[in-house]
């Protein structure tokens, strides 16, 4: 059943009825058949998966594929259709949003405009009882966690927004949760600070050792910071693994066409993916060619991604060498011969439910 053999990610089914005691396991998170519908709409069918201890999980696919729902029955802010949700190995499934050990990060980030940020990080502990000095000295310390203590008494209108977003991840920290759950954190900032701001939260994750489950849309993100990624679409898991194992041997076309990198195509017997810096625009390699025109050139800095139409499979691409491009470019509208090693072909499966079934 195992999806990834170096990280231990697996997509599982239901236990049986009747079955024994269950056995003491090694994860934080697991989803057994979660179900939920919305009227005749099903938002999230028969999903099931085990998250290992202390790992970042990125939930990730399309808008509308279920990854939110599924957060958010995590965090106990909707209720379960059908199926379970195990947190430390304890059915958390019918618990209220405080009983999980769950705390979720959200979006908006949701600070309290009138309060500084060292008394928003302390807000949940002053719910609590938590007498000043002490919650005060507590939040201090997940201010120092997110390089933010110099800043403990700014109101949030006057901190930037990766600043609020720090202040908003002590905040959800400081109940200990045992896994955290963000809701897009990086969303709302510009792309510059948004890479510095992912190498924060896998570092703290990686520090605090506890799993962090973060849904996003973007793959670049979801490659960046994941031990495990799941690929969801239409309320299913289409692919639960390692971000590299997921780009190198997508299960199947929706992920290699989603994750991007890849170009799908179908051959006599097979349907296969082919990583596009595995593909040349050159001919005489020994390997398989096509015919096409060149549609568009992009320069990506290291590499030139070529796009290049062709007759039999659609639109293909290939990433270049910024080096071999600029040795010998070619122009949209040239015509040239589109090539790849046939050992370079990763074959697909036709069952868009593969990884469920693995």
């Amino acid at each position: 059943m195992k999806i990834d053999s170096n990280f231990n990610a697996e997509v599982v089914p239901p236990p049986s009825a009747g079955a024994d005691a269950p056995e003491v396991r090694n994860y934080d998170v697991e989803l057994v058949a979660l179900t939920k519908t919305f009227g005749d709409t099903t938002a999230v069918n028969s999903i099931s998966l085990r998250i290992p201890k202390g790992s970042y999980c990125c939930l990730l696919g399309p808008s509308g594929c279920g990854k939110t729902t599924t957060l958010r029955m995590l965090a106990g802010h909707e209720t379960v259709s059908d199926g379970d949700i195990l947190i430390h190995n304890r059915n958390v499934t019918d618990s209220p949003a405080l009983n999980r050990g769950t705390s979720m990060m959200f979006q908006s980030y949701a600070l309290f405009p009138h309060l500084s940020s060292l008394d928003n990080v302390a807000f949940s502990l002053k719910v609590r009882g938590v007498k000043k000095e002490e919650r005060h000295a507590r939040a201090m310390e997940y201010l120092k966690l997110v390089q933010m203590e110099k800043l403990a008494h700014r109101m949030p209108a006057q901190l930037s927004g990766g600043q609020q977003q720090r202040v908003a991840l002590a905040r959800s920290l400081i109940t200990r949760p045992k896994v955290l759950l963000l809701d897009e954190p990086l969303s709302a900032l510009d792309p510059f600070l948004r890479v510095i701001m992912r190498a924060e939260l896998k570092r703290i994750q990686a520090e605090l050792g506890i799993t962090f489950v973060h849904v996003t849309h973007s793959q670049e993100e979801a490659m960046a910071l994941a031990d495990i990624m799941v690929v969801m679409n239409q309320g299913e898991i289409m692919q639960a693994a390692s971000a590299r194992e997921v780009f190198e041997r997508p299960t199947n076309a929706f992920v290699a066409k989603f994750i991007g990198g890849q170009n799908v195509i179908t051959l006599a017997d097979q349907q296969v993916a082919i990583r596009a810096d595995k593909c040349r625009i050159a001919e005489g390699l020994g390997g398989r060619e096509l015919k096409g025109e060149v549609i568009g050139t992009e320069y990506q800095g290291n590499v030139v991604r070529v796009s290049v139409r062709t007759e039999e499979q659609g639109e293909l691409a290939a990433l270049m060498p910024d080096s071999r491009f600029f040795s010998g470019p070619v122009k949209v509208g040239e015509h040239v011969t589109f090539a790849w090693m046939p050992e370079d072909e990763h074959k697909l499966s036709a069952d868009p439910k593969a990884a469920a079934a693995a």
